[in-house]
């Protein structure tokens, strides 16, 4: 979350967008976004999955790359099933009102959490990762926690943050990039540390650290601070490699060796970091496919068609640019989709 001293669209932009090799689903994008999947090039990059009912019968033995389906939930969140197993990356799915977008922007808005709609789109996590600790990434996630007995890979602050909130110490994990930790039967997560978004003045909301847990429970989003920020590599046996961020802004050094097969990828808000998209795509080695997040509005309820609150025409043309060969899928919410 960027400084809040003007509205999130000035932050972000106006939405339009350009360039080919773009798979769109139901986002509610300008016309130029529109542009049918068959005009893309004709590999399958991203593809729908069948859903539960649907009579599609599970893979049998060891899972493979279609068994890996992801769920955008929207801002820079995301479900990943593997066969049984579920990880969550910063879900935030209560998206209450802090007059972000309607230029009454408060941070003594308080915390709340929507029980019914998190239960209801979270499965039985066994694994959250949380990039930051701003309320659109960690403001879900002691409610997961405590209810499904997941174990949470964040920084100290978030750490601090969850132990407020009464989270057994027991099911945090501290990383502050370059870890590699190994969670079993294939599934490999490497902490990466990241930066920040910045905003037209090179500043940011809420910064700060915390190095011991709060007196009392966090009750506003600006009892939230940034934290630091981590992104995040995803292996899953049979499965790509995924790339996920949760702000747009990195440090190239720190992505030395990662070659993500899709990256997900922080719409930014602004020019303030130089030459952002080249300098990560090629980082990161030019991946198969990039999935553009954080660039809907994410103060209103979860329903497609998304509505787009960021310059994402000017994102798919810079990524156009610096790797041609890319394949780029625009997201809706919460439909099942697998990458290659």
């Amino acid at each position: 979350m960027q400084h809040p001293g003007l509205d999130r669209r000035t932050f972000l932009g106006t939405a339009a967008v350009a360039g080919a090799g773009l798979v769109t689903a139901t986002a509610a994008l300008p016309a130029a976004a529109t542009e049918p999947a068959a005009a893309a090039e004709p590999t399958a990059a991203a593809e729908p999955v069948a859903t539960a009912g649907s009579g599609t019968a599970p893979t049998a033995g060891r899972p493979s790359a279609t068994d890996t389906v992801y769920r955008w939930f929207g801002t820079a969140g995301w479900r990943i099933d593997h066969g049984a197993r579920t990880v969550l990356f910063d879900p935030y799915l209560t998206r209450f009102d802090t007059g972000l977008h309607s230029g009454t922007f408060s941070e003594r808005t308080a915390l709340r959490v929507d029980t019914g709609l998190v239960d209801a789109h979270v499965g039985r996590p066994e694994l959250v990762l949380v990039s930051h600790s701003h309320w659109d990434h960690v403001n879900d996630v002691p409610h997961i926690a405590r209810t499904n007995g997941a174990t949470v890979v964040g920084t100290e602050t978030t750490y601090h943050l969850l132990r407020a909130w009464g989270v057994p110490a027991s099911q945090l994990v501290v990383v502050r990039g370059g870890e590699v930790l190994d969670f079993g039967d294939g599934l490999v997560v490497e902490a990466v540390a990241s930066r920040h978004s910045r905003n037209a003045h090179h500043q940011y909301f809420a910064p700060g650290t915390l190095h011991s847990a709060p007196a009392r429970p966090p009750e506003t989003i600006g009892d939230l601070v940034e934290g630091d920020t981590l992104a995040f590599q995803v292996s899953l046996a049979g499965g790509p490699a995924a790339f996920l961020m949760g702000a747009s802004d990195f440090a190239e050094r720190e992505l030395a060796g990662l070659r993500p097969d899709v990256a997900m990828v922080a719409v930014p808000g602004s020019t303030a970091t130089h030459r952002y998209v080249a300098r990560l795509l090629t980082a990161l080695g030019r991946p198969r496919t990039v999935v553009p997040v954080h660039w809907d509005t994410f103060e209103t309820e979860l329903v497609n068609p998304v509505r787009p609150d960021a310059d994402l025409g000017a994102f798919l043309a810079q990524v156009r640019q610096a790797a041609p060969g890319t394949r780029v899928v625009v997201p809706d919410y919460l439909t099942p989709r697998t990458f290659r």
